[in-house]
């Protein structure tokens, strides 16, 4: 074993096309050797039959026949690589994300340290040995590890790409320089790596911050709208409030209204069961009355008693005069209005404490206008009208916000009161949202109005 184990570090184990331990070792005519699907490949993929060591040519193909001898060592020499392997790849480091793998390792790819731009393929420390050891591969270049080795090589000179060109702002090998790229400015690529790299690490910080100010905007519109949803509950628990008191209020005049006339039409059925009582008693007494004369009338034998009774029967019982009583149904008229005058009032009240309310919020929103008489915009007073009549604006400009201000006016003469754009404060233009101005109004005859953007609105 300790002979076999020094025939395992010698090249001849080595196919020298795959790069790996002989898989079923065929020897060819100029004493060579390769693994037997390598070669078979190779002769496969060229019209030449030829040796890729040598370059001798064959003119048939040789008949291959695996060498045991050959067979038995190669597999004495997997089997300790593969112990080796094993050993050594815990304790090598398994590639990470960003980090070159071994092509060569299967399973658990490990680390690369080293690329090969004759094999165009990179290495673990374990298969990278043959490339330190073999005398042919000792005469192969190694660079640090890179990824896609194929594609940084130069297709026309097959070399690497380690210059960059930029009058053509591409990637060059040395070979391209002297030729194609003769006279063009190229610099190292590893030096436009580093512009490129600042460059795309100033573009990141922007980048971030970009992010981190949408996040911050992310969260102060969260914040808005949690603020608009608090706000949304306030308004909604006062508003149900209030119309739940005016319902009440309304329910509350409703029964006062039914009830007041449904006592007038008690009074009058209690004054008409009054009347009706009386003259039912009146009835049943004449009736009484009458069926008396009837009966001494209508008796011829008691003419002494008819003489005796006439007079008290002549005489009419004691009743009431009715020609001018009667029973009137009650008025109505000014009932409902008045309980809808009621109603109104109460609902003043309720909309006078609702002002205040709202006049007490938004104060808290108050800033101070002085007006500047420096700065005058001539304006248009009416449509049909070539007079012109002075505005005054303000010193301070508001961009932003909410913000609250008041102005003593005379109740007795015309005024406007209102914001405008900042750069339309020189031109001569009718007032209205549509030129830039929101403004509210006093007529001459003392009508209060906005100019909103079609039409005016009375207040």
């Amino acid at each position: 074993m300790t002979a076999a184990s020094c025939l395992l570090t010698e090249d001849q184990f080595l196919c020298s096309i795959c790069l790996d331990v002989f898989t079923d070792p065929v020897a060819i005519p100029c004493g060579h050797n390769f693994c037997k699907t390598c070669i078979t490949k190779h002769w496969d993929k060229n019209v030449k039959c030829q040796c890729p060591n040598c370059k001798k040519t064959f003119n048939t193909r040789p008949e291959l026949q695996v060498n045991t001898f050959i067979s038995e060592m190669a597999a004495q020499f997997r089997q300790s690589a593969q112990q080796k392997a094993s050993s050594s790849s815990s304790e090598q480091q398994v590639s990470k994300p960003g980090e070159v793998p071994c092509d060569v390792c299967t399973g658990t790819k490990l680390k690369a340290l080293k690329s090969c731009l004759v094999c165009l393929a990179s290495y673990c420390e374990t298969h990278l040995e043959p490339h330190l050891t073999a005398k042919q591969l000792k005469r192969h270049q190694l660079i640090d590890p890179v990824e896609n080795l194929e594609d940084r090589m130069c297709t026309k000179h097959d070399k690497l790409l380690e210059l960059f060109c930029k009058t053509d702002q591409m990637c060059v090998c040395m070979l391209c320089t002297v030729s194609d790229h003769k006279t063009h400015d190229v610099v190292p690529l590893k030096e436009r790596y580093e512009g490129k790299k600042a460059k795309l690490g100033k573009r990141d910080t922007e980048i971030q911050q970009m992010i981190q100010k949408r996040r911050l905007k992310i969260e102060e519109m969260k914040r808005s709208v949690e603020l608009s949803k608090k706000d949304a509950d306030r308004e909604i628990a006062a508003g149900v409030q209030v119309f739940s008191a005016l319902k009440e209020s309304v329910e509350r005049s409703q029964a006062e209204l039914i009830d007041t006339i449904k006592e007038k039409q008690r009074e009058t059925e209690k004054q008409a069961e009054g009347f009706i009582k009386e003259l039912e008693q009146e009835i049943s007494e004449l009736e009484e009355r009458s069926s008396e004369v009837k009966k001494i009338s209508s008796s011829k034998q008691k003419l002494f008693k008819l003489f005796q009774r006439f007079p008290s029967l002549n005489t009419a019982p004691p009743t009431k005069d009715w020609t001018g009583v009667s029973v009137r149904p009650p008025s109505y008229e000014g009932t409902v209005r008045r309980a809808v005058n009621q109603l109104e009032e109460t609902l003043s009240k309720q909309m006078k404490k609702l002002l205040e309310v709202e006049l007490k919020r938004v104060q808290q929103y108050a800033v101070d206008v002085t007006l500047d008489p420096d700065v005058v915009h001539p304006r248009s007073s009416g449509s049909h009208q070539t007079d012109y009549c002075r505005c005054v604006i303000s010193k301070k400009c508001f961009t932003s916000g909410k913000f609250y201000f008041a102005f003593p006016v005379n109740t007795s003469s015309t005024w406007t009161l209102g914001v405008t754009i900042r750069s339309l404060v020189v031109k001569k233009t009718s007032l209205s949202p549509r030129n830039g101005y929101w403004t509210v109004c006093r007529q001459r005859h003392g009508e209060h109005f906005a100019l909103p953007n079609i039409q005016s609105v009375s207040l």
